[in-house]
């Protein structure tokens, strides 16, 4: 319809000369220049594309004429009010006061979770160190988490995930933080009539650490392909620009040892190795640590014959389709403001809520 002039009464109160349009609330029009179903295209495309991209998407399919500025701030300030109505659902959890949900069982339950970085204006980064020694960081780390179910697997047993059944949550906040929200989306896709409830991630401390606080019982499962990354690391480090024998020290270490489960034997096979080099000492050392403090969770025959996944595939395909595709192309670089704002409402979007976070805006 383009542009609509709305005449509506106005009321001034004689004691405090405070004025108001009743009409504005109701019409969900009070102090911004868009109609609801506008800002609603705003937000839609301003969580798919860039701004400016989104701007060009609603002159060619609306035919309605706006700023990419203004889609970036309607598009953050719902994003900015989904956002605020998760930690209200999270402070419920806190003070234990979620609702139960009623549903059928849920044979099998996952919660996988993974961190990515994400560029970041100066102002975001003061007084934190980089990867590289001396250099101040351009990035601040996305914890992003999701949740979803398995009910069957194939004819050679290999687990089959549900369609249409992973749901995300995700921002730039502390380990703490996010362990309450992840805990929140678990426990809203049926943790508690979960029969058999799953923790997946890599081996980054804070995952098993949020794993044994929020969903302690859980059965929890390295990715067994970033566990393969670590010996094809070590064993770069071990023969250098020698292709056949690093196949050759993968074939024992990780055919006949990791992906069996025999971890034990793994960890006294690297700390055997013999080498006068500090370096490789060292990689020597870190590795058996890690494989030796995840080792229950490196049974991966044990797994497999639950048909179970063990893979983190999801979760770093949602790294890459919820957060990278939309927050790390080239050229942006975020407030966390901004970009907080941005997932929250991208999550919203891709799990299927959007409509009705819409709807309760309306009956509001």
């Amino acid at each position: 319809m383009g542009q609509v002039h709305v005449s509506r009464p106005y009321y001034l109160c004689s004691h405090c000369h405070a004025g108001q349009f009743p009409a504005d609330v109701e019409l969900d029009i009070e102090n911004t220049e868009f109609s609801p179903g506008v800002r609603r295209m705003q937000a839609v495309v301003g969580q798919e594309l860039p701004f400016d991209h989104g701007r060009q998407q609603m002159k060619l399919l609306a035919d309605l004429e706006v700023t990419t500025k203004a889609v970036e701030r309607t598009a953050e300030a719902i994003g900015e009010n989904i956002a605020v109505g998760e930690q209200e659902e999270i402070q419920r959890a806190v003070q234990l006061d979620l609702p139960i949900v009623v549903g059928e069982a849920v044979p099998i339950l996952y919660v996988q979770m993974d961190g990515t970085a994400v560029p970041v204006v100066k102002k975001e980064t003061v007084g934190r160190h980089g990867k590289t020694e001396g250099q101040p960081s351009h990035t601040r780390e996305v914890k992003l988490g999701c949740v979803f179910t398995q009910t069957a697997w194939d004819q050679e047993g290999y687990p089959i995930r549900d369609p249409d059944s992973t749901t995300y949550t995700g921002a730039i906040e502390t380990a703490e933080e996010f362990g309450r929200r992840i805990y929140v989306e678990a426990w809203k896709r049926g943790w508690s009539r979960a029969e058999k409830k799953v923790v997946m991630g890599d081996g980054a401390e804070w995952i098993w650490n949020l794993a044994d606080q929020h969903f302690p019982g859980a059965m929890q499962i390295v990715d067994l392909y970033h566990a393969r990354q670590h010996l094809w690391e070590l064993a770069r480090k071990l023969h250098p620009n020698d292709e056949v024998n690093q196949k050759a020290w993968m074939k024992v270490h990780q055919r006949r040892l990791l992906d069996k489960g025999k971890i034990e034997k793994l960890v006294l096979a690297l700390r055997s190795i013999v080498s006068t080099n500090p370096e490789v000492i060292d990689k020597i050392r870190t590795e058996a640590d890690y494989f030796e403090r995840n080792a229950d969770r490196m049974r991966y025959p044990k797994f497999r014959h639950q048909h179970l996944f063990v893979g983190s595939g999801v979760i770093e395909a949602g790294c890459k389709t919820v957060i990278g595709s939309r927050l790390k192309q080239s050229g942006m670089f975020w407030t966390l403001r901004g970009a907080n704002a941005i997932i929250a409402l991208r999550c919203c979007h891709l799990n299927g809520r959007f409509e009705d976070y819409w709807e309760a805006r309306r009956a509001a």
